[in-house]
């Protein structure tokens, strides 16, 4: 028997199969547009599979529905991406397999997969944030994820704007919180360039792990992880890490003890493959 991953991001989705030692057999993907084509791309991929196909775990870009009492569980729901609002995701893929399906956002799946295969093994709380085209969160405690009437909505948090920074902010829904100011997106709106393209001397950088430090000091003392990863796009420089922990240690100015800085923020063990391990673990997880 396989398990099955869906990665839905609002960029592009990512559909695998793996074994239960979590090994990836196969993995593709295709960009996001509208729910038919997309949906159609995630069918036939998995259609092949489905003799064998256990169960399968979807990690999705959100505002997701997640209380299985709701006539809405399994939608999108309040997406900025208006051709998702309010799409039954699960609703879709129950007309074509009927097998359990774990059911949670994209962050989440990443920090999942973390926590089981990567720099959250064997720790009893792991936050996870995606800093990339938008900024998501996810936290773990104990093996179970923090959420009540709804997931957290941690790239959402208000920050205070640094000085020098110009940039009014990018999210439709609150402009200057942290996905607004430091997400990719807003990067890349607030220099000309892609991140991937700008110079790790740019003062941007700056900015950028001023924001992301914030989001560290406030994880921190909201919830006290024995760790914090930082994943995504924006993460792949490997300067920023460093003047993340820089700013963050002149923040906390040891109000609290942490653990060695080091080994406190941190980049993925997985790279990207944490949401696609995560999502086969949850699948995984939905049949036990």
């Amino acid at each position: 028997m396989i398990y099955g991953s869906i990665e839905a991001g609002g960029t592009k989705f990512v559909c695998a199969v793996g074994s239960d030692k979590l090994e990836i057999i196969e993995r593709i993907h295709f960009p996001t547009t509208t729910p038919k084509e997309t949906m159609e791309q995630v069918i036939s991929f998995f259609s092949k599979y489905k003799v064998s196909l256990k169960s399968l775990g979807v990690g999705s870009f959100g505002p997701i529905d997640i209380q299985k009492k709701s006539k809405t569980y399994g939608y999108i729901t309040s997406t900025p991406k208006i051709a998702w609002k309010n799409f039954d995701f699960i609703g879709e893929l129950k007309k074509y397999f009927d097998i359990p399906i774990y059911w949670t956002t994209d962050v989440n799946a990443a920090c999942y997969g973390e926590y089981v295969a990567g720099n959250g093994v064997g720790l009893s709380s792991v936050v996870y944030y995606t800093i990339g085209t938008g900024v998501g969160g996810g936290a773990l405690q104990d093996g179970r994820f923090i959420e009540g009437f709804s997931h957290p909505e941690m790239g959402h948090m208000r920050i205070l704007k640094h000085k020098q920074d110009l940039f009014g902010g990018n999210c439709s829904f609150h402009h200057d919180c942290l996905e607004g100011l430091a997400s990719g997106t807003a990067l890349e709106k607030r220099t000309g360039i892609k991140g991937q393209e700008l110079d790790k001397s740019h003062p941007a950088w700056e900015i950028e792990a001023f924001y992301i430090a914030q989001c560290a000091y406030n994880t921190t003392l909201l919830f006290s992880p024995d760790r914090i990863i930082f994943g995504g796009g924006v993460m792949k420089q490997a300067h920023l890490v460093e003047k993340v922990r820089e700013i963050f240690t002149d923040l906390l100015q040891e109000y609290v003890q942490i653990p060695a800085i080091d080994t406190y923020i941190v980049t993925p063990k997985l790279g990207d493959n944490a949401g696609t391990i995560g999502c086969l673990a949850l699948a995984k997880e939905a049949t036990s």
